[in-house]
This record gives C-alpha cells, structure tokens and sequence, in this order.
C-alpha cells in the first residue's frame, strides 16, 4: 500500500520509511525539503493521491509555548482536513506517553491538543504514545547540568530505541485504525537518575549525577508514573545496554529540540522554579 509518513526524513521517520520499503510497501518520505509543508499545506493533496495511511511524526521547529501549540494545531488540521479529501483510510499520529500529566510544560500541552483534534475529528486514526527514546538519553542529562553536576529526579521512565519505535508504527499502520491510544515502551524501568548515571559511565563522562526528588525532566517535575507506560503497553525488545554497545557513535547525534529552544527551556525553568 502506499503510505506518506509526514516528518519522513527525521530520526524516527527516516527509519519507518525504511522500514515499510523494506516490506513492500510504496513508503513516501514527505517533508519541507520535500516539497510537502504540513503547516502551510503546500505539496500535501498531491502526497497524498492514493495513500492508504499517513503517518505523522512531525515534530515542533520551536518549543516556545505558543509557537509550539501553533505549529501541531495547524499541521494537525490541515493534515486530517488533506487526508479527508483524499480519501485516506487511516491517519496514525506519534505521541509521547504521559501527556496529560505532564501539562506543565507547553510542548505536551501542544501534544495533548493535537491529539485531542484528532480524536475529535471524523477520520478513522490511531494515536501511538511512546516512552522517550534511548537517543535523547544525552539530551535529557545535558538539559539538567549545572557545571559537573546533574541533577535528576528518581522518577520511573522506560526508555526504548528509536529503531524500535519505527518498527512498532510501522507494524501499527498495516492493521486497522483502532479509533484509539496504543502505548509502547521499553523492555525495562529505571528512576531517571540511574539512567542517566548509566548514559554517563558508558562513555566515560566525568559529571556527577545528584538525585533530587525535585530535579526536572525538561523543565518539569514530573511524578512516579509520569513517564511510564499503563500495564498493557507493547513493549519492545532491545535492551539499553545493547544499544550502547551497538550505537556509541551515534549518542547524542539527533536532537529532539533546537539548542535555543533547550537554553529558553531552561530560562523558563528557572523562573518557575524562583
């Protein structure tokens, strides 16, 4: 079948699209430097001639609160509003596990209302909610350094490779639209501070890593089941200390979110928190 996976160059699109090729499937890889603009719509209704699904793993150019929710309120609508008129049959939108408890933060506000428009419009959808990638391990320990230390909250979080989270999508969009959630995670739990005490040892990093009961995770405090997925998630197989073995050159190589917009993310913790 043929299917448009919308953000179709970055770290996880670059991988579904691979994936579906792989398997037979006419996987179209569709993005600004496509030509396909979900926020302007520009190139969308000739992308989505004869699709069967459209995947959508977009993610902000900006995490500014306001620009954030603009961008995944407008990419959103536009693209059920493509896809209605094109006839396509099943519209699959990446999500992150715990949105709606981790509210304080304007990104996942941006991700619950996308989420939200979805469920609320007429087309046949599934939303994937995934537990945090192994690849932004670095960037999660990196948002939360003051000089040598680190300093993290020892809240659960299953962490899972991107790899596997293509394959999981990707599995997802040759079935049926479940007019619904599927969550997957990771094969194992740590507390935040273990992993990224982990993270660290792997390479060697001489940071020290503080667990603080009111550290942040992105700005954030977050709670003991904040980042884990509900009991019958899909959980996939790879393991974290696999894929450091198998992907120490690639550490720290994808970031989830521009420099600038960690470094106002951080501004904006800081005011919170005073």
């Amino acid at each position: 079948m043929k299917i448009v996976v919308i953000g179709g160059t970055g770290l996880i699109g670059s991988k579904l699209v691979n994936n579906l090729r792989i398997h037979g499937h006419e996987a179209l890889a569709a993005s600004p430097k496509s030509g396909v603009n979900s926020v302007t719509g520009d190139g969308l209704a000739d992308a989505l001639k004869n699709a069967s699904v459209v995947i959508d793993v977009t993610n902000a150019p900006s995490w500014e609160d306001t620009e954030v929710l603009k961008f995944f309120e407008t990419s959103t609508r536009n693209l059920l509003a493509f896809e209605a008129a094109a006839g396509v049959g099943h519209h699959i939108a990446l999500s992150v596990v715990g949105t709606e408890r981790l509210v304080e933060s304007g990104f996942f506000r941006a991700k619950l209302a996308q989420e939200n428009l979805i469920k609320d419009s007429k087309n046949p959808y599934t939303i994937v909610r995934a537990t945090q990638f192994f690849e932004f391990v670095k960037q999660i320990v990196d948002y939360s350094t003051e000089g040598k230390i680190v300093r993290m909250p020892p809240a659960p979080i299953q962490p899972m490779a991107a790899d596997d989270v293509a394959s999981a999508v990707a599995r997802i969009a040759t079935n049926p639209p479940v007019n619904g959630t599927i969550e997957i995670g990771g094969p194992e739990q740590f507390r935040l501070d273990e992993l990224a005490r982990r993270f660290l040892a792997a390479h060697p990093d001489a940071r020290e890593v503080i667990s603080d009961p009111h550290g942040r995770y992105y700005g954030i405090e977050v709670g003991e089941r904040a980042l884990v997925p509900d009991n019958d998630a899909r959980l996939s197989e790879t393991r974290f200390e696999t894929w450091l073995t198998q992907s120490a050159s690639q550490i720290g190589s994808a970031s989830p979110q521009p420099a600038a917009s960690v470094a106002a993310g951080k501004q904006e913790s800081r005011k919170r928190a005073g």
